[in-house]
């Protein structure tokens, strides 16, 4: 009795979800569903979904459009903190090596250790390891380079007197260590980029401490985040990179620092920034600084994921987080040769999209965009005009599967801000025609939700009464038979380029 009730419960409050979630309408609510929400089989591009739960899980899934598992990896280690699929069907993940709670290790957020490639059956075929305390660490993502070769963002260490010596301001570097996590910190770790062969050996690096100063084309160590949000960010860890990428056909490097809220263009030979985009007052004495309730000449808070587009453009994962005037999330398109966005979705109460921390953004082939809102889980696709084609929330809190959730799955404030258990930090889309799946079987194996789980998009399309009229139901295009390209991030730029 007590199942059927909490089916009826559930089935009643996904209906309504998925009525306010198709972009007409918006709400708050402290019990909900998680699993495919909603889906639009006429407007969503068709593929699979590779995700990897950040809490309590070290499994790597891939899900059809139902929210049916196809396919997983198993690794020893906790996503560390994303995975993608490559070409000829290996999967590349970055995994969190365990932390000593002693001096020298680093527990910034973000920090992991490991790569690790494995081939489609689930046999390891290849790592890399950045992890040495005092010294070095992985840390958020890679970039797999068409040569073969794969780009690594890590931190390294540097000392108070180093510190000194670039010009930091000796009143802002703390008199004794910085506990986060449990474990003390000592010293700055600040960011670098190194590019290995297949062999692990080191062809390339980049160094933001070769870059330190006050001009246009340099890193103002002194420019710090106010210690209210937290004493890693406004000292140990100053820049706090999130993102690298590379774009071959320029032979660029995309950095994305989430601390000083700007995207970079590198140039790979040189080493030297040749665009910057985001936030003036990082660099520009003239610029104007937000203020309580003004964004000055600051144009993101806490950004994520820059990705390069064909067309030149860059997609990125406005967070929003502090932002004065406006504090929401929203995915958006810049033009780098106009410094203009072109494009941007936000929800209209922000509840429906804000993730604080983290996040990511990948544009498919058919035009579409597929949104991570990392905090809670959350992805879902909507269109160049905004509309929500395909919403799902993971139903896999802190390695527990929960086909309804409630206010106790969420982190208190005390541990992480605005969080659920269930944090995704990014998610991509491939399309049917993937060459990774030449030759594969795709079977479902099971619902993600659990098989006992209603499944609230199958459901809303039975005919259950709301005053929204139902999603499309029509065929999807028919799968072809060789791909005529590969979407943005899907094909070959995929493992290359969005991350």
């Amino acid at each position: 009795m007590l199942k059927l009730h909490r089916w009826h419960m559930a089935l009643l409050l996904g209906i309504s979800l998925i009525v306010l979630s198709s972009g007409a309408y918006a709400y708050e609510a402290i019990t909900g569903p998680t699993g495919v929400l909603y889906y639009d089989q006429a407007k969503a591009y068709q593929g699979y979904t590779l995700f990897d739960p950040t809490v309590g899980s070290k499994t790597t899934y891939l899900i059809d459009m139902r929210g049916n598992i196809v396919h997983t990896w198993k690794s020893e280690y906790a996503a560390g903190l994303h995975s993608v699929l490559l070409p000829n069907g290996h999967l590349l993940r970055a995994g969190v090596i365990p932390k000593k709670k002693e001096l020298g290790y680093c527990a910034i957020g973000g920090a992991g250790g490991i790569l690790e490639e494995f081939d489609w059956n689930g046999k390891k075929v290849w790592e890399y390891k950045m992890f040495t305390p005092n010294k070095e660490i992985q840390h958020h993502t890679f970039c797999r380079m068409p040569n073969g070769n794969t780009m690594i963002l890590g931190w390294e260490t540097l000392t108070n007197d180093e510190a000194r010596k670039l010009g930091r301001n000796p009143l802002t570097i703390p008199a004794k260590p910085v506990v986060s996590k449990g474990i003390p910190h000592d010293r700055f770790w600040v960011d670098f980029v190194r590019e290995v062969n297949r062999e692990g050996k080191t062809v390339w690096e980049w160094h933001i401490t070769d870059h330190i100063g006050t001009g246009p084309k340099q890193f103002d160590i002194n420019y710090t985040l106010p210690m209210p949000m937290g004493t890693l960010y406004a000292t140990y860890d100053w820049s706090h990179f999130n993102t690298v990428n590379y774009i071959p056909e320029t032979d660029t490097v995309v950095l994305n620092s989430r601390n000083l809220s700007e995207f970079y263009f590198i140039n790979h030979k040189t080493g030297e920034m040749e665009y910057r985009w985001g936030n003036p007052s990082a660099w520009d004495p003239n610029a104007k600084k937000p203020g309580y309730w003004d964004d000055g000449s600051q144009k993101m808070f806490g950004n994520h994921c820059a990705t390069p587009l064909k067309n030149g453009h860059i997609l990125l994962f406005d967070n929003g987080s502090e932002r004065p005037q406006d504090r929401r999330s929203r995915a958006v398109e810049v033009d780098p040769k106009t410094g203009k966005v072109v494009w941007e979705f936000a929800t209209r109460h922000t509840n429906s999209f804000n993730s604080h921390r983290q996040g990511a953004v990948q544009r498919l082939k058919n035009g579409n965009t597929l949104i991570t809102s990392t905090h809670g889980g959350h992805l879902f696709e909507v269109t160049p005009e905004g509309e929500v084609v395909w919403e799902f929330i993971s139903p896999i809190f802190a390695g527990k599967t929960k086909a309804v959730v409630n206010n106790k799955d969420a982190f208190p404030f005390s541990a992480h801000i605005d969080a659920m258990s269930n944090m995704v930090h990014r998610s991509y889309r491939y399309g049917e025609d993937y060459p990774a799946f030449y030759g594969k079987t795709l079977t479902p194996k099971g619902y993600i939700a659990g098989d006992d789980a209603p499944r609230f998009f199958r459901d809303y399309h039975a005919g259950a009464g709301c005053s929204a009229p139902a999603a499309a139901v029509k065929a999807a295009p028919a799968k072809a038979a060789a791909p005529a390209e590969a979407e943005d991030d899907g094909g070959d730029d995929a493992a290359m380029v969005a991350y």
